[in-house]
Protein backbone atom coordinates (compact mmCIF):
# COMPACT_ATOMS: atom_id res chain seq x y z
CA UNK A 1 0.00 0.00 0.00
CA UNK A 2 2.75 2.44 0.96
CA UNK A 3 4.74 1.50 -2.15
CA UNK A 4 1.72 2.17 -4.32
CA UNK A 5 1.20 5.56 -2.70
CA UNK A 6 4.87 6.41 -3.13
CA UNK A 7 4.72 5.45 -6.82
CA UNK A 8 1.63 7.60 -7.26
CA UNK A 9 3.37 10.57 -5.63
CA UNK A 10 6.35 10.13 -7.94
CA UNK A 11 4.08 10.10 -10.99
CA UNK A 12 2.05 13.16 -9.97
CA UNK A 13 4.54 15.80 -11.22
CA UNK A 14 4.69 14.08 -14.61
CA UNK A 15 0.91 13.99 -14.93
CA UNK A 16 0.65 17.59 -13.74
CA UNK A 17 3.19 18.64 -16.36
CA UNK A 18 1.25 16.95 -19.15
CA UNK A 19 -2.00 18.55 -17.97
CA UNK A 20 -0.33 21.97 -17.70
CA UNK A 21 0.87 21.80 -21.30
CA UNK A 22 -2.39 20.43 -22.71
CA UNK A 23 -4.57 22.96 -20.89
CA UNK A 24 -2.28 25.86 -21.74
CA UNK A 25 -2.07 24.91 -25.41
CA UNK A 26 -5.64 23.85 -26.09
CA UNK A 27 -7.27 26.72 -24.22
CA UNK A 28 -5.71 29.52 -26.27
CA UNK A 29 -3.97 28.35 -29.45
CA UNK A 30 -6.93 29.63 -31.47
CA UNK A 31 -6.39 33.11 -30.03
CA UNK A 32 -2.77 33.02 -31.18
CA UNK A 33 -3.65 31.91 -34.71
CA UNK A 34 -6.40 34.53 -34.96
CA UNK A 35 -4.01 37.24 -33.77
CA UNK A 36 -1.23 36.33 -36.18
CA UNK A 37 -3.65 36.13 -39.10
CA UNK A 38 -5.10 39.54 -38.14
CA UNK A 39 -1.73 41.29 -38.52
CA UNK A 40 -1.05 39.74 -41.91
CA UNK A 41 0.28 36.20 -41.48
CA UNK A 42 -0.61 33.52 -44.01
CA UNK A 43 -1.82 30.16 -42.63
CA UNK A 44 1.73 28.79 -43.07
CA UNK A 45 3.25 31.79 -41.26
CA UNK A 46 0.66 31.51 -38.46
CA UNK A 47 1.49 27.82 -38.07
CA UNK A 48 5.17 28.72 -37.99
CA UNK A 49 4.50 31.30 -35.28
CA UNK A 50 2.58 28.80 -33.18
CA UNK A 51 5.39 26.26 -33.54
CA UNK A 52 8.02 28.87 -32.66
CA UNK A 53 6.14 29.91 -29.53
CA UNK A 54 5.78 26.28 -28.42
CA UNK A 55 9.50 25.67 -28.93
CA UNK A 56 10.59 28.92 -27.25
CA UNK A 57 8.46 28.51 -24.15
CA UNK A 58 9.05 24.77 -23.97
CA UNK A 59 12.84 25.07 -24.10
CA UNK A 60 12.66 28.05 -21.74
CA UNK A 61 10.70 26.03 -19.19
CA UNK A 62 13.12 23.13 -19.41
CA UNK A 63 16.09 25.44 -18.82
CA UNK A 64 14.58 27.57 -16.03
CA UNK A 65 13.00 24.72 -14.08
CA UNK A 66 16.22 22.68 -14.24
CA UNK A 67 18.44 25.59 -13.24
CA UNK A 68 16.34 27.01 -10.40
CA UNK A 69 14.46 23.88 -9.29
CA UNK A 70 11.13 25.69 -9.08
CA UNK A 71 7.91 25.08 -11.10
CA UNK A 72 8.41 28.13 -13.32
CA UNK A 73 6.14 27.85 -16.33
CA UNK A 74 6.11 30.01 -19.45
CA UNK A 75 3.38 30.81 -21.95
CA UNK A 76 2.65 32.81 -25.04
CA UNK A 77 0.96 36.14 -24.39
CA UNK A 78 -2.74 35.34 -24.84
CA UNK A 79 -3.85 38.93 -24.12
CA UNK A 80 -1.11 40.00 -26.52
CA UNK A 81 -2.62 37.79 -29.22
CA UNK A 82 -6.00 39.41 -28.56
CA UNK A 83 -4.26 42.76 -28.97
CA UNK A 84 -3.11 41.65 -32.43
CA UNK A 85 -6.73 40.89 -33.36
CA UNK A 86 -7.91 44.34 -32.26
CA UNK A 87 -4.94 46.08 -33.93
CA UNK A 88 -5.20 44.41 -37.33
CA UNK A 89 -2.78 45.06 -40.17
CA UNK A 90 -0.10 47.66 -39.49
CA UNK A 91 1.79 49.89 -41.91
CA UNK A 92 4.47 47.71 -43.50
CA UNK A 93 2.42 44.51 -43.33
CA UNK A 94 3.48 41.22 -41.80
CA UNK A 95 7.19 42.07 -41.93
CA UNK A 96 6.56 45.19 -39.83
CA UNK A 97 4.55 43.14 -37.33
CA UNK A 98 7.49 40.73 -37.07
CA UNK A 99 9.78 43.71 -36.48
CA UNK A 100 7.49 44.80 -33.65
CA UNK A 101 7.72 41.31 -32.12
CA UNK A 102 11.51 41.51 -32.17
CA UNK A 103 11.38 44.90 -30.46
CA UNK A 104 9.14 43.47 -27.73
CA UNK A 105 11.80 40.84 -27.01
CA UNK A 106 14.49 43.52 -26.89
CA UNK A 107 12.43 45.56 -24.42
CA UNK A 108 12.01 42.49 -22.20
CA UNK A 109 15.79 42.00 -22.27
CA UNK A 110 16.27 45.64 -21.31
CA UNK A 111 13.88 45.04 -18.41
CA UNK A 112 16.10 42.17 -17.28
CA UNK A 113 19.23 44.32 -17.44
CA UNK A 114 17.64 47.55 -16.22
CA UNK A 115 14.92 46.94 -13.62
CA UNK A 116 14.05 50.65 -13.83
CA UNK A 117 12.16 49.95 -17.06
CA UNK A 118 9.99 47.46 -15.22
CA UNK A 119 9.46 50.02 -12.47
CA UNK A 120 8.46 52.60 -15.08
CA UNK A 121 5.87 50.21 -16.50
CA UNK A 122 4.64 49.67 -12.97
CA UNK A 123 3.93 53.39 -12.64
CA UNK A 124 1.16 53.22 -15.22
CA UNK A 125 -2.09 53.34 -13.21
CA UNK A 126 -3.49 49.85 -12.90
CA UNK A 127 -7.09 50.88 -13.74
CA UNK A 128 -5.97 52.52 -17.00
CA UNK A 129 -3.81 49.56 -18.03
CA UNK A 130 -6.53 47.04 -17.16
CA UNK A 131 -9.20 49.11 -18.92
CA UNK A 132 -7.07 49.22 -22.06
CA UNK A 133 -6.68 45.45 -21.86
CA UNK A 134 -10.42 44.98 -21.33
CA UNK A 135 -11.18 47.06 -24.42
CA UNK A 136 -8.74 44.98 -26.45
CA UNK A 137 -10.25 41.70 -25.22
CA UNK A 138 -13.79 42.84 -25.92
CA UNK A 139 -13.24 42.53 -29.68
CA UNK A 140 -12.82 38.75 -29.48
CA UNK A 141 -15.23 38.24 -26.58
CA UNK A 142 -18.05 39.59 -28.76
CA UNK A 143 -17.29 36.99 -31.44
CA UNK A 144 -19.39 34.17 -29.89
CA UNK A 145 -22.44 36.43 -29.78
CA UNK A 146 -22.05 37.48 -33.41
CA UNK A 147 -21.32 33.94 -34.55
CA UNK A 148 -24.57 32.63 -33.05
CA UNK A 149 -26.39 34.71 -35.63
CA UNK A 150 -24.17 33.81 -38.59
CA UNK A 151 -23.04 30.23 -37.85
CA UNK A 152 -25.52 28.75 -35.35
CA UNK A 153 -24.94 25.12 -36.41
CA UNK A 154 -21.28 25.43 -35.45
CA UNK A 155 -21.45 27.75 -32.47
CA UNK A 156 -24.55 26.69 -30.48
CA UNK A 157 -23.26 23.14 -29.73
CA UNK A 158 -19.91 24.63 -28.70
CA UNK A 159 -21.63 27.04 -26.31
CA UNK A 160 -23.67 24.23 -24.76
CA UNK A 161 -20.58 22.07 -24.14
CA UNK A 162 -18.67 25.06 -22.75
CA UNK A 163 -21.49 25.97 -20.37
CA UNK A 164 -21.99 22.42 -19.10
CA UNK A 165 -18.29 21.90 -18.44
CA UNK A 166 -18.00 25.36 -16.90
CA UNK A 167 -20.33 23.97 -14.23
CA UNK A 168 -18.85 20.47 -13.93
CA UNK A 169 -15.15 20.82 -14.83
CA UNK A 170 -14.19 24.49 -15.33
CA UNK A 171 -10.55 23.75 -16.17
CA UNK A 172 -11.58 21.78 -19.25
CA UNK A 173 -14.46 23.98 -20.45
CA UNK A 174 -12.43 26.04 -22.92
CA UNK A 175 -10.26 23.16 -24.23
CA UNK A 176 -13.39 21.10 -24.81
CA UNK A 177 -15.07 23.98 -26.63
CA UNK A 178 -12.05 24.38 -28.91
CA UNK A 179 -11.83 20.63 -29.46
CA UNK A 180 -15.51 20.45 -30.46
CA UNK A 181 -15.04 23.44 -32.77
CA UNK A 182 -12.21 21.68 -34.59
CA UNK A 183 -14.22 18.45 -34.73
CA UNK A 184 -17.12 20.25 -36.38
CA UNK A 185 -14.71 21.88 -38.85
CA UNK A 186 -13.21 18.46 -39.67
CA UNK A 187 -16.67 16.95 -40.25
CA UNK A 188 -17.66 19.88 -42.47
CA UNK A 189 -14.47 19.62 -44.52
CA UNK A 190 -14.87 15.88 -44.97
CA UNK A 191 -18.33 16.53 -46.35
CA UNK A 192 -17.23 19.27 -48.75
CA UNK A 193 -13.78 18.39 -49.98
CA UNK A 194 -11.25 17.00 -47.56
CA UNK A 195 -8.73 17.91 -44.90
CA UNK A 196 -5.31 19.52 -45.33
CA UNK A 197 -2.51 17.04 -45.76
CA UNK A 198 -0.69 15.90 -42.66
CA UNK A 199 2.57 17.76 -42.08
CA UNK A 200 4.98 18.33 -39.24
CA UNK A 201 5.48 21.82 -37.89
CA UNK A 202 7.94 23.85 -39.92
CA UNK A 203 9.28 27.36 -39.50
CA UNK A 204 8.83 30.11 -42.09
CA UNK A 205 11.35 32.95 -41.97
CA UNK A 206 10.29 36.58 -42.39
CA UNK A 207 12.91 39.32 -42.42
CA UNK A 208 11.87 41.86 -39.76
CA UNK A 209 11.09 45.40 -40.86
CA UNK A 210 10.17 48.30 -38.59
CA UNK A 211 7.82 51.18 -39.24
CA UNK A 212 7.09 53.86 -36.69
CA UNK A 213 3.41 52.89 -36.78
CA UNK A 214 4.28 49.30 -35.88
CA UNK A 215 6.57 50.48 -33.06
CA UNK A 216 4.04 52.87 -31.52
CA UNK A 217 0.83 51.03 -32.32
CA UNK A 218 1.92 47.42 -31.83
CA UNK A 219 5.28 46.94 -30.12
CA UNK A 220 4.70 49.34 -27.21
CA UNK A 221 1.15 48.13 -26.36
CA UNK A 222 2.20 44.49 -26.78
CA UNK A 223 5.13 44.98 -24.41
CA UNK A 224 2.92 46.72 -21.83
CA UNK A 225 0.17 44.10 -22.06
CA UNK A 226 2.70 41.27 -21.76
CA UNK A 227 4.33 42.81 -18.70
CA UNK A 228 1.14 43.90 -16.92
CA UNK A 229 -1.14 40.96 -17.67
CA UNK A 230 1.35 38.07 -17.81
CA UNK A 231 4.71 38.67 -16.16
CA UNK A 232 3.54 40.55 -13.06
CA UNK A 233 0.61 38.15 -12.32
CA UNK A 234 2.92 35.21 -13.03
CA UNK A 235 5.26 36.34 -10.26
CA UNK A 236 2.28 36.78 -7.93
CA UNK A 237 0.86 33.31 -8.64
CA UNK A 238 4.15 31.56 -7.85
CA UNK A 239 4.51 33.72 -4.75
CA UNK A 240 1.23 32.38 -3.37
CA UNK A 241 2.78 28.90 -3.36
CA UNK A 242 5.99 30.05 -1.68
CA UNK A 243 8.24 30.37 -4.74
CA UNK A 244 10.29 33.43 -5.62
CA UNK A 245 10.69 34.04 -9.33
CA UNK A 246 14.29 34.75 -10.43
CA UNK A 247 13.27 37.91 -12.27
CA UNK A 248 16.47 38.66 -14.19
CA UNK A 249 16.91 35.07 -15.30
CA UNK A 250 13.26 34.69 -16.30
CA UNK A 251 13.19 37.96 -18.26
CA UNK A 252 16.45 37.07 -20.00
CA UNK A 253 15.15 33.68 -21.11
CA UNK A 254 11.75 35.00 -22.24
CA UNK A 255 13.36 38.01 -23.95
CA UNK A 256 15.77 35.82 -25.89
CA UNK A 257 12.95 33.40 -26.69
CA UNK A 258 10.81 36.23 -28.06
CA UNK A 259 13.65 37.66 -30.17
CA UNK A 260 14.45 34.24 -31.66
CA UNK A 261 10.81 33.28 -32.23
CA UNK A 262 9.81 36.63 -33.79
CA UNK A 263 11.36 36.20 -37.29
CA UNK A 264 9.47 32.92 -37.66
CA UNK A 265 6.18 34.37 -36.41
CA UNK A 266 6.13 34.21 -32.60
CA UNK A 267 4.72 37.36 -31.00
CA UNK A 268 5.73 37.14 -27.30
CA UNK A 269 6.89 34.63 -24.68
CA UNK A 270 6.34 35.41 -21.00
CA UNK A 271 5.68 33.97 -17.55
CA UNK A 272 2.52 31.89 -17.34
CA UNK A 273 -0.22 33.33 -15.16
CA UNK A 274 -3.33 31.17 -15.51
CA UNK A 275 -1.64 27.78 -15.92
CA UNK A 276 1.17 28.54 -13.45
CA UNK A 277 -0.88 27.15 -10.56
CA UNK A 278 -1.27 23.77 -12.27
CA UNK A 279 2.44 23.07 -11.85
CA UNK A 280 3.03 24.97 -8.59
CA UNK A 281 0.12 23.80 -6.44
CA UNK A 282 0.16 20.83 -4.03
CA UNK A 283 -1.83 18.88 -6.63
CA UNK A 284 1.38 18.66 -8.69
CA UNK A 285 3.32 17.06 -5.81
CA UNK A 286 2.97 16.98 -2.01
CA UNK A 287 6.65 17.93 -1.68
CA UNK A 288 7.24 21.52 -2.91
CA UNK A 289 10.83 20.56 -3.79
CA UNK A 290 9.61 18.13 -6.49
CA UNK A 291 7.09 20.38 -8.24
CA UNK A 292 9.74 21.73 -10.58
CA UNK A 293 9.42 18.42 -12.42
CA UNK A 294 5.89 19.39 -13.50
CA UNK A 295 7.19 22.51 -15.27
CA UNK A 296 10.07 20.49 -16.72
CA UNK A 297 7.71 17.89 -18.20
CA UNK A 298 5.37 20.62 -19.47
CA UNK A 299 8.30 22.15 -21.34
CA UNK A 300 9.06 18.92 -23.17
CA UNK A 301 5.36 18.50 -23.96
CA UNK A 302 5.32 21.91 -25.66
CA UNK A 303 8.26 20.85 -27.81
CA UNK A 304 6.21 17.86 -28.97
CA UNK A 305 3.08 19.99 -29.51
CA UNK A 306 5.08 22.23 -31.85
CA UNK A 307 5.14 19.38 -34.38
CA UNK A 308 1.40 19.61 -35.09
CA UNK A 309 1.13 23.38 -35.30
CA UNK A 310 1.34 23.70 -39.09
CA UNK A 311 -1.51 21.26 -39.70
CA UNK A 312 -3.55 22.89 -36.95
CA UNK A 313 -3.17 26.36 -38.46
CA UNK A 314 -4.14 25.01 -41.89
CA UNK A 315 -7.25 23.40 -40.39
CA UNK A 316 -8.24 26.61 -38.62
CA UNK A 317 -7.90 28.49 -41.92
CA UNK A 318 -10.59 26.23 -43.42
CA UNK A 319 -13.16 27.03 -40.73
CA UNK A 320 -16.15 29.19 -41.68
CA UNK A 321 -15.72 32.88 -40.90
CA UNK A 322 -16.15 33.67 -37.23
CA UNK A 323 -16.27 30.09 -35.92
CA UNK A 324 -12.75 29.80 -34.52
CA UNK A 325 -12.88 33.41 -33.33
CA UNK A 326 -16.02 32.51 -31.37
CA UNK A 327 -14.21 29.69 -29.59
CA UNK A 328 -11.27 32.01 -28.95
CA UNK A 329 -13.65 34.55 -27.46
CA UNK A 330 -14.87 31.96 -24.95
CA UNK A 331 -11.25 31.41 -23.92
CA UNK A 332 -10.89 35.10 -23.10
CA UNK A 333 -14.05 35.67 -21.05
CA UNK A 334 -12.22 35.00 -17.78
CA UNK A 335 -9.46 37.39 -18.75
CA UNK A 336 -12.03 40.04 -19.67
CA UNK A 337 -13.72 39.66 -16.30
CA UNK A 338 -10.38 40.05 -14.52
CA UNK A 339 -9.46 43.13 -16.56
CA UNK A 340 -12.81 44.80 -15.91
CA UNK A 341 -12.49 44.08 -12.20
CA UNK A 342 -9.00 45.58 -12.16
CA UNK A 343 -10.18 48.63 -14.11
CA UNK A 344 -13.21 49.59 -12.05
CA UNK A 345 -12.86 48.00 -8.61
CA UNK A 346 -10.48 50.62 -7.18
CA UNK A 347 -11.67 53.78 -5.44
CA UNK A 348 -11.17 57.13 -7.10
CA UNK A 349 -12.21 58.69 -10.42
CA UNK A 350 -13.47 56.16 -12.94
CA UNK A 351 -13.28 58.45 -15.96
CA UNK A 352 -9.65 57.62 -16.95
CA UNK A 353 -10.42 53.90 -17.02
CA UNK A 354 -13.73 54.40 -18.83
CA UNK A 355 -12.04 56.54 -21.50
CA UNK A 356 -9.25 54.00 -21.97
CA UNK A 357 -11.78 51.17 -22.24
CA UNK A 358 -13.98 52.95 -24.77
CA UNK A 359 -11.08 54.02 -26.98
CA UNK A 360 -9.55 50.53 -26.98
CA UNK A 361 -12.90 48.87 -27.67
CA UNK A 362 -13.52 51.21 -30.61
CA UNK A 363 -10.72 49.62 -32.61
CA UNK A 364 -10.16 52.93 -34.38
CA UNK A 365 -6.67 53.51 -35.77
CA UNK A 366 -5.44 57.09 -36.12
CA UNK A 367 -2.42 57.94 -38.22
CA UNK A 368 -1.80 54.25 -38.80
CA UNK A 369 -1.47 53.64 -35.03
CA UNK A 370 -3.82 51.14 -33.40
CA UNK A 371 -6.47 51.90 -30.78
CA UNK A 372 -4.57 50.29 -27.89
CA UNK A 373 -1.92 53.02 -27.90
CA UNK A 374 -4.47 55.82 -28.11
CA UNK A 375 -6.50 54.20 -25.33
CA UNK A 376 -3.51 54.19 -23.01
CA UNK A 377 -2.60 57.76 -23.94
CA UNK A 378 -6.18 59.00 -23.51
CA UNK A 379 -6.53 57.34 -20.11
CA UNK A 380 -3.25 58.85 -18.90
CA UNK A 381 -4.19 62.32 -20.14
CA UNK A 382 -7.61 62.24 -18.47
CA UNK A 383 -6.04 60.93 -15.27
CA UNK A 384 -3.41 63.70 -15.30
CA UNK A 385 -6.05 66.39 -15.83
CA UNK A 386 -8.21 65.09 -12.99
CA UNK A 387 -5.19 64.73 -10.70
CA UNK A 388 -4.18 68.34 -11.31
CA UNK A 389 -7.68 69.72 -10.92
CA UNK A 390 -8.36 67.86 -7.67
CA UNK A 391 -5.96 69.92 -5.48
CA UNK A 392 -7.27 73.15 -7.01
CA UNK A 393 -10.85 72.13 -6.26
CA UNK A 394 -9.92 71.21 -2.71
CA UNK A 395 -8.15 74.54 -2.23
CA UNK A 396 -11.13 76.46 -3.59
CA UNK A 397 -13.45 74.60 -1.26
CA UNK A 398 -11.20 75.36 1.73
CA UNK A 399 -11.00 79.06 0.81
CA UNK A 400 -14.76 79.23 0.44
CA UNK A 401 -15.29 77.67 3.85
CA UNK A 402 -12.85 80.10 5.45
CA UNK A 403 -14.61 83.09 3.89
CA UNK A 404 -17.96 82.14 5.30
CA UNK A 405 -19.06 83.97 8.43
Amino acid sequence: MERSRAATDRARPVLAGVVTALVGFSSSFAVVIAGLRAVGATPAQAGSGLAALCLAQGIGMVVLSWRHRIPLTLAWSTPGAALLVSTGAVAGGWAAAVGAFVLVGVLVLVTAARPRLGALVGRIPVPVAQAMLAGVLLTLCLAPVRAVATQPAFVVPVLVVWLVLLRLAPRWATPAALALTLTLVVVDELRHGGLPGASLGHLVWTTPHLTWQAVVGLAVPLFLVTMASQNVPGVAVLGTFGYRVPWRSAMTVTGIGTVLAAPVGGHAVNLAAITAALAASPDAAPDPRRRWLAAHVAGWCYVVLALGSTWLAALVALAPAGVVEAAAGLALLGSLAGALRGAFAADGPREPAVVAFVVAASGVALGGVGAAFWALLAGLVVGAVLHRSAPASAAAATTGDAARP
